[in-house]
C-alpha cells in the first residue's frame, strides 16, 4: 500500500510539472503573438529546427525566407537583420519549449508504463494526452501556415484553436494529477456544482475569445474603459462581419469578462460555506483578472501586463477545475 501511495505521488509531481510547463507555454505564446514573432520561421523542421542559426550566412538565409512572406512585404519592409533576430528568438523559443514539453511528458511516461506505476484503467487517458500533445505541434504549424500565403498575420480562428487545445491538454494534466492524490472532497449541493460548471464554461469561452482579440489586434483600439468611444458599445457593432470586426470582438470580450467575473465571484462566495480559503482565492483571483484586463486595455496592450493577464487566466482556470474536482460526490478509486 505504501509503495502504491509513493507511486501515485510521483505521478502527481510529474503531471503537475508538465502542467506548469504548459502554463508557461501559454505565456511564451502570448509574448510570441504580441511581439508579432510567430511568422518569423517559415518552415517546420522538427529535428533540425531545434538549433537556431549559428552563422551570419544562415541568419541571412532565414531572413531571406522571411522577406518573401506577406508579413514582411506588407508590414515590415524596413526591418533589419538585427530586428529580425529578436522576433526569430521568440518563435524559436516557443517551438523549443513545445519540444521540451513533449520530452518531459513522453520519456517519463514510457518509464512509468514499464515500471507499472500507471493503473491499467488510466493508461488510455495518458495515451490520449500524448496524442493531443503531438496534435498541438501540428496545429501550431497549421496556424502559422495561415500567415504565409496571402495575409500578413495568422488566422485568429486557428490561433483560438491552438490555445483551446493547449488549455485542453493543461486541464487533462491537472485532472490526472488530482486523480493521483488523496484529495479531500466536499459534499457540495448540486446547485453549486452546476454553478461551477457554468463558471468553467464561461471562463473557457472568455479565454478563447481573448485569442480572437489578440489575433485581430483588437486590444489596440478603444483603449478606455468602460466606454468605447462615446458609448458603451462601439459604433461599428452590427455594421461589419461580426467575427472579423476588431471593435465587435473587443466589445464581446469585455461583456464576457464582466459576466464571467460575476459568475466566478459569486461561486467563490458560495464556497465560503465549505472552505473560506478556497472561496477567498476564487473571488480574489477573478477580481485580479478583471483588473489586469482593464490595465491591458488602458496600457494599449503593454506586453508584461498582457502576458500577466493571460497567465492569471490560466491560474483562475486551474482554481475552478480544482473546486469542481474536489466538489464531486465521490473520488474515483485508483487501483494498482
Amino acid at each position: 500500500m505504501t509503495e502504491i501511495k509513493n507511486n501515485t505521488r510521483i505521478l502527481a509531481i510529474w503531471l503537475f510539472f508538465c502542467a506548469f510547463m504548459v502554463m508557461a507555454m501559454t505565456g511564451i505564446g502570448a509574448v510570441t503573438r504580441l511581439t508579432e514573432s510567430g511568422l518569423s520561421i517559415t518552415e517546420w523542421n522538427i529535428i533540425s529546427g531545434t538549433i537556431p542559426p549559428l552563422t551570419e550566412d544562415s541568419w541571412a538565409l532565414e531572413f531571406e525566407k522571411y522577406q518573401a512572406t506577406p508579413e514582411y512585404l506588407h508590414k515590415n519592409q524596413s526591418m533589419t537583420l538585427t530586428e529580425f533576430k529578436k522576433i526569430f528568438f521568440w518563435e524559436w523559443f516557443h517551438r523549443l519549449w513545445g519540444r521540451l514539453i513533449g520530452i518531459a511528458f513522453s520519456c517519463p511516461l514510457i518509464f512509468f508504463l514499464i515500471k507499472g506505476y500507471i493503473a491499467k484503467e488510466d493508461r488510455s487517458r495518458y495515451m490520449i494526452l500524448f496524442l493531443l500533445g503531438g496534435s498541438q505541434g501540428a496545429l501550431g504549424w497549421f496556424m502559422v501556415q495561415s500567415g504565409l500565403v496571402d495575409r500578413p498575420s495568422v488566422s485568429h480562428f486557428r490561433l483560438a484553436a491552438h490555445l483551446s487545445l493547449a488549455l485542453t491538454i493543461y486541464a487533462g494534466l491537472l485532472l490526472m494529477a488530482f486523480r493521483n492524490l488523496a484529495l479531500a472532497t466536499y459534499a457540495l449541493p448540486s446547485s453549486i456544482r452546476i454553478h461551477g460548471v457554468i463558471s468553467l464554461m464561461a471562463l473557457a469561452i472568455t479565454i478563447i475569445w481573448g485569442a480572437f482579440v489578440a489575433g485581430l489586434d483588437a486590444g489596440m483600439i478603444y483603449n478606455s474603459f468602460p466606454f468605447m468611444g462615446k458609448g458603451i458599445m462601439p459604433p461599428e457593432l452590427g455594421k461589419t462581419p461580426f467575427l472579423y470586426d476588431p471593435a465587435s470582438i473587443q466589445f464581446t470580450h469585455r461583456v464576457l469578462g464582466v459576466l464571467t467575473g460575476v459568475l466566478i465571484f459569486l461561486y467563490g462566495l458560495r464556497w465560503m460555506r465549505f472552505n473560506k480559503k478556497i472561496g477567498w482565492i476564487l473571488s480574489t483571483c477573478v477580481c485580479i483578472q478583471i483588473m489586469l484586463g482593464v490595465m491591458t486595455l488602458l496600457s494599449m496592450v503593454y506586453i508584461p501586463i498582457a502576458v500577466t493577464h493571460q497567465m492569471n487566466a490560466v491560474i483562475l482556470l486551474s482554481c475552478v477545475i480544482y473546486t469542481l474536482y474536489i466538489g464531486r460526490p465521490s473520488r474515483p478509486r485508483i487501483s494498482s
